[in-house]
């Protein structure tokens, strides 16, 4: 493919995805119809390839992408499954799983939450945190459709505490600014705006942060390039390669780029620890999630090197005492493990999936996707030693869908008929039902389910 086509494709691409980004649902859902139907970029042409997503970020917490415009993304860059975790939000769901029937492609919902530790062989440790202690992130994962209200309504008081935090957070952030003489963001114009709180939506600090990002860059001058300024300004120190990227004025992926160097070193001049009202405890959590017919996964980090995305320092998590946290996860009541293969070694990931085998545990892989420069593609799950993530997450696919349809049907519920099984059998079983289902008819799965059964 020579420059020119690449560029035409380019710029094909932007203009699906405004279409795909505008601001009212159906008109998202219609334009993924008209896309499909007109088979725009070849969208439904496109053989899909094996690789898998069930960790990607939408407008519903922070991400350049609409779950219609997430959704065809994913189908563009070849996957045949994805799935939506927004943080504190479950708002995505019914729409990420629609443009998905439209697209043929098999879909998962959940949310991602932090919760606190206190009470438990893990109090008082860092986790998989990076900006607090005790507190920790997890996944729930597998929601079933008609769980989503119930979510929405547990959901409420946990944003509700999350945007009184953040308000006081933008008058901390603009007490910084005021010294420096730069006009203070205003939280309602420029952050709850730019968010999907009114649709159920959350607001997280990278709201803030992209836009004390349009902030920095509307002071460019000619004089200093934006790495220099933060210097001069903020006293923040940028690496040599994150500089190039913000001073490129015709870097497409600026804006993000800027959020990552300002997440990483300049937030914690602002940042307020969350309480537990917005972080409730764990147990609550993870019983909730049993309770509605979920997957609560406890979101493994690991020790970071060298991040991907530029927003984590290198850092030491949870390798430590991993003999520790997988048997309080376990007595605490999680279902599975979540975690991200690109973050990680082949030598931390190898420990563990032998960790989860040990302890039974699902495990189910994704990339949290929040900025335009990721990769929906995670092509570490192609390696033959983690090719069992493909086949769990059509099992989680199945789940999700056989639950909906009847809760006995989950695959963690006390009366499922194939209780009994070991969790490796159950989730070979479950896999064959995600995979033969039609990823365009879903509902075919209960035929599926019923003859094999």
């Amino acid at each position: 493919m020579n420059i020119t086509t690449l560029e035409a494709q380019q710029h094909a691409l932007t203009a699906v995805a405004a279409r795909l980004n505008h601001a009212c649902r159906e008109r998202r859902l219609q334009s993924l119809q008209r896309i499909v139907d007109n088979d725009e970029l070849g969208i439904s042409t496109t053989v899909a390839g094996d690789e898998v997503n069930n960790h990607v970020h939408t407008t519903f917490s922070f991400s350049p992408y609409s779950p219609s415009c997430a959704a065809f993304m994913a189908r563009f860059c070849g996957l045949q499954a994805v799935g939506s975790v927004d943080h504190d939000s479950i708002g995505a769901a019914r729409e990420m799983t629609e443009a998905c029937r439209i697209l043929s492609l098999g879909a998962t919902v959940g949310y991602e939450l932090r919760v606190h530790f206190s009470g438990t062989a893990l109090e008082g440790r860092k986790l998989n945190n990076p900006d607090s202690v005790n507190i920790g992130y997890i996944v729930i994962h597998g929601v079933p459709a008609p769980a989503i209200d119930t979510v929405s309504r547990f959901l409420e008081p946990i944003q509700a505490a999350r945007n009184e935090r953040n308000r006081r957070q933008v008058a901390a952030l603009n007490t910084l600014l005021q010294r420096y003489a730069i006009e203070p963001i205003d939280f309602d114009c420029e952050v709850l705006a730019i968010s999907q709180a009114a649709e159920g939506g959350a607001v997280t600090e990278r709201h803030i942060l992209y836009a004390l990002a349009g902030r920095v860059l509307g002071l460019e001058d000619g004089e200093y390039p934006v790495s220099v300024l933060l210097q001069r300004i903020f006293a923040v120190e940028v690496p040599q390669r994150l500089a190039q990227l913000i001073d490129d004025p015709q870097n497409p992926h600026r804006g993000y780029d800027l959020l990552g160097v300002l997440k990483s070193s300049f937030l914690p001049q602002f940042f307020i620890q969350p309480d537990h009202d917005e972080c409730i405890a764990v147990r609550e959590a993870v019983q909730f999630a049993i309770s509605i017919g979920a997957i609560p996964c406890y979101a493994y980090l690991g020790d970071v090197e060298q991040s991907p995305t530029g927003d984590k320092k290198a850092e030491r998590f949870e390798d430590g005492f991993l003999d520790t946290l997988f048997p309080e996860i376990r007595r605490i009541g999680f279902l599975g493990v979540t975690y991200m293969p690109p973050r990680n070694t082949r030598g931390q990931l190898m420990r563990i999936r032998a960790l989860c085998r040990q302890h039974q545990f699902m495990e189910i892989s994704g990339v949290d996707i929040n900025s335009s420069r990721q990769l929906f593609t995670c092509p570490e799950i192609m390696r033959p030693e983690f090719r069992h993530l493909i086949e769990n997450t059509w099992a989680l696919i199945a789940h999700e869908r056989l639950a909906s349809i009847d809760p006995e049907y989950g695959l963690f519920h006390p009366a499922n008929r194939w209780a009994s099984q070991q969790l490796e059998q159950r989730l070979a079983r479950y896999a064959r039902f995600g995979e033969q289902m039609d990823a365009g008819r879903p509902e075919s799965i209960a035929a599926i389910a019923g003859r094999q059964g």
